[in-house]
Order: structure tokens, then sequence, then C-alpha cells
């Protein structure tokens, strides 16, 4: 006998065990549903966490601030200072992006700045070719970021931010160049230095990057005089619509006529530029350096102006750069396809340009006529 919950007693043969299992099933039920949302709840709030908390874990991108530290000024630009560093032992460049002081920019032009910074991390971290400026990281400042320096420690305000690539002890292409401005180039390395460029626009273009300012400012020679494309401030992924790539960007001389005229543009408008500095290159000179941006915009969208070419010139690499800097878009080559045209040019003879202080000088160059 059971004794019952009222103080009497219910006989075992009278208890409905059927029932009881029926009642006890639907209670279990009740009560693992319950569990499973109460744990689907917890695991929703471990996710959120989650996710906050990658927000604030460093980018695949980003580098330890700690194991930086900043040299002497190598470069000045617009918007900051290049410096000599060095990251975890190796030499490097450090870019310096100043914004201005706190406060003297709106929300809206901070938020641009750091979208362009953005942009260019995004491009290049993600590059690895012979011929491109090695990315190593980038951080954006914070107000609690340390920098080493080599007489201590300094803060980097948030109005700042860094870029580290390798460093190339060669300097710019275009310094280069200009040091050479009387002596020239050799005709062999002329063609390398082409097809190091050549090489490199290929490869970006294959990653479907268009860089929109291709000079010989921004490229860079290493210890052995190989050339690395580099600042990819203004680069972006090309538009499948080339429609939705418009507006005036670049640098005199090197835009495209279409970019000029504030046309729509495509990544042929960087073999254009391409055209430009393989005539640098060759001339080590300047392309227009009399004229002003109102005179060279009409004269090279309207009258089809190009620098001219030396007669000493070879026909085979003239003729490179005369299609790449075509007036219509469409009928300039490939970049791989101008790789393929460098490589088959005979340099055994030599070719380049005659040096101005020889006496059998071609004569290539005179005082410009204007358009």
């Amino acid at each position: 006998m059971k004794k019952s919950e009222s103080g009497g007693y219910v006989r075992a043969d009278q208890i409905d065990l059927k029932s009881l299992d029926e009642q006890l099933q639907r209670h279990l039920s009740r009560a693992w549903t319950m569990e499973k949302k109460n744990k689907e709840k917890e695991d929703e709030g471990s996710e959120v966490v989650g996710r906050s908390s990658s927000n604030n874990t460093r980018q695949e991108w980003e580098i330890d601030p700690s194991k930086l530290i900043i040299k002497t000024v190598i470069a000045r630009g617009t918007f900051g200072t290049v410096h000599r560093g060095v990251y975890d032992g190796l030499d490097v460049a450090v870019k310096l992006l100043d914004w201005g002081e706190e406060g003297h920019r709106s929300d809206a032009e901070i938020a641009s700045l750091r979208a362009a910074f953005t942009q260019e991390v995004a491009v290049w971290h993600k590059l690895d070719h012979p011929n491109v400026t090695k990315f190593l990281g980038a951080t954006m400042g914070t107000s609690d970021l340390q920098i080493q320096t080599e007489t201590g420690h300094i803060g980097m305000p948030s109005n700042l931010c860094c870029v580290v690539v390798e460093y190339c002890p060669g300097g710019a292409l275009k310094s280069y160049l200009i040091k050479n401005r009387r002596r020239k180039l050799a005709f062999k390395v002329v063609v390398q230095l082409a097809l190091d460029l050549a090489r490199g626009l290929s490869y970006l273009h294959i990653k479907k990057i268009v860089h929109r300012d291709v000079k010989t400012e921004n490229m860079l020679l290493d210890k052995s005089r190989t050339l690395k494309i580099a600042d990819f401030g203004v680069a972006r992924i090309e538009a499948s619509n080339p429609h939705d790539m418009t507006g005036e960007t670049g640098t005199l001389g090197y835009m495209a006529p279409e970019v000029l005229n504030g046309s729509a543009y495509n990544r042929k408008c960087d073999v254009y530029s391409f055209g430009i500095c393989l005539w640098e290159i060759y001339c080590c000179d300047m392309p227009y350096p009399d004229l002003s941006f109102s005179e060279v915009t009409s004269a090279v969208v309207r009258q089809n102006l190009r620098p001219e070419i030396p007669r000493c010139c070879p026909s085979s690499l003239a003729n490179v750069m005369k299609r790449c800097w075509d007036a219509n878009p469409d009928k300039r080559p490939e970049m791989d396809e101008v790789v393929i045209m460098l490589e088959a040019i005979d340099t055994s003879k030599g070719g380049g340009m005659i040096p101005v202080d020889q006496p059998q000088s071609c004569l290539c160059f005179r005082k410009y006529r204007g358009p």
C-alpha cells in the first residue's frame, strides 16, 4: 500500500503507470524544450560577444607597433612623410599619413581619408610579385599607440596612420633618371626597366587592379636595380562597367586623354601612362616640361600631343610607345602583350639614347615649339 498525499492509501494495482509515463514524458519534453531555447539564447549572446571581440582583434594586415622603429625622413608628400625604419629586424620604409591636426578636419573628411587608407591597404596587402613593392603591414592611429624611435617612444595620434613596406635602397626611378639625364641609360638597362614595369602592371591587371597613377615617381629600385611598383593610394579594383570609373585621377603628363577629359576609363589608362614612362626611361627627360596643366590637357585631348620620340630610338621600342599611348583605349595593347613585345627586342647591338655631350649626338631634342 502507498500513502496518498491526502493521508490515505491507494492500492498499487490501481496506479495507472501508463498515464504516469505519459505525464513524465510531457514534463521532460517541456523541460528539454526550455533548456534548448535557453542554450540558443546563450549561444546567440556568445556569438555577439565573439563578433564584438573579433572587431577589436588585429586585422591580418595590421602590424605589431612594438616591433616597429622609425628612423629618418627620406621623402615628403602632400599628406605625410616616408621614413626609413626597422620592423621585426627587417629594413623597411614607413609611410606616415598625416590627416591634419586633431579637430581641424570634419568627421566626413576623416572618414573619407580613413576609407582611402583602408582602400590602399586592401589593394596592397594581397599582392605578391617581384615587381610590386612588398607590403608588410599597416596600422591606424589610436590614442594609446606608441611608436618606438631611436631616441625613445612617441605617441601616435588618431589622425596619423602608417604603412610599412620593404625598403628599396635605389630610391625612386624618377631620381635615377634625373641623375642620368646627361649620360642617358644603356639600351639594355632601358628595356630591363621597362620589362620590370610592364610585368608588374600585367600582374596588377590580372588581379583586376588599376593603378591609376603610373609614373616614374611611383616606381622604386631595389639594391639590384629591380623596378618595383609602389604607392597604391589611388589604385582600385577595376569596375566591371567602365562607366563606373570616371574622374581625373593621376598625374599631369601621364594621364590618358579619356581621364583628362573626364570620360569613363579602364585599365588601359595604365597602358597609356606606361607609354609615357617608357619614353621617359629612354630619354631620361620629362614630358611637356614647359606646359601648364590647361595647355597639356588641351593639347593631349584635342591635338593628340605626345612626347617627341628621338630619331635615334630603335623602331621596335618606338612602336611600343606609340601603341601604348594611342588616343583610342581599345587600340592600346594589354600589358601582357607589351611584355611580349619588349622581350622580343634585341639589345645586343645597343640603341640607347645618345648622351647630349657627345659630338655625334643625333640632336634629338630641340627647344619645345608648342603643340
